[in-house]
């Protein structure tokens, strides 16, 4: 993807198939990779020219399996903010939706976490990884299949929070999902590492082609799985 711009607080959507480079390419954005060829930017700025620790302390990302580390919930959530409050840790994870099992915990946000949080399962993993990046007052939220271990229901729930950080912050959204990204600003679809298409939801289901197929092929499943129900 070349001479694209993203501006501040627009929410972007990224889809494609397996191995289309959806993940390499929002890595570029906090250097866990550097291009081959072009530049990325920041705020007009080559990535490069910041320092690592600048750089990274204005992202947040998530990935599908986010790391966690022993401890207790609450040191997992206060690496993303030393300083956070028990309030403010409730607020982030009510977002998340980890409040429903972290409640539930006789210890609460003191329960201690085994190594890579063992005894959570992938979907209560996810939560907490998601309330400890939005804990993080960031300028780039960056959200890599970040809700796949979560159930459609709290997944519809998580992302309406997510959506309310518009015009405030920089959201970018990897899914296979594409509900997730029909209220993005922009979407772009990936096909065999080259830019397949461009556009709004609207726009793209106009056009036809790959998100439209997409679009139909997950609709048509969706209403078969309700219709089972």
């Amino acid at each position: 993807i070349r001479d694209r711009h993203i501006d501040s607080g627009e929410t972007i959507g990224v889809i494609g198939g397996t191995g289309e480079g959806k993940s390499t390419l929002v890595s570029l954005i906090p250097r866990f990779y550097d291009p081959l060829s072009g530049t990325v930017k920041v705020d007009g700025r080559d990535v490069r020219e910041y320092t690592l620790e600048n750089l990274r302390s204005g992202v947040s990302m998530v990935l599908q399996n986010g790391s966690l580390f022993s401890g207790t919930i609450a040191d997992n959530l206060r690496w993303a903010d030393p300083n956070a409050t028990l309030a403010q840790m409730q607020a982030a994870c009510a977002i998340a939706r980890a409040d429903e099992y972290i409640d539930r915990f006789p210890d609460g946000y003191e329960t201690v976490l085994e190594q890579n949080a063992a005894n959570l399962s992938g979907g209560q993993r996810q939560r907490l990884a998601l309330a400890r990046a939005l804990l993080h007052d960031s300028s780039i939220y960056i959200f890599d299949e970040a809700t796949s271990n979560i159930d459609v229901e709290s997944e519809n729930d998580i992302m309406a929070g997510i959506h309310r950080l518009a015009g405030r912050k920089t959201v970018i959204l990897i899914s296979h999902r594409l509900a997730n990204v029909t209220k993005a600003d922009n979407i772009y679809v990936l096909d065999h590492g080259h830019l397949a298409g461009q556009g709004t939801h609207e726009a793209l289901l106009a056009q036809g082609g790959l998100y439209a197929d997409l679009w139909n092929r997950q609709q048509a499943l969706e209403n078969y799985g309700k219709g089972a129900q």
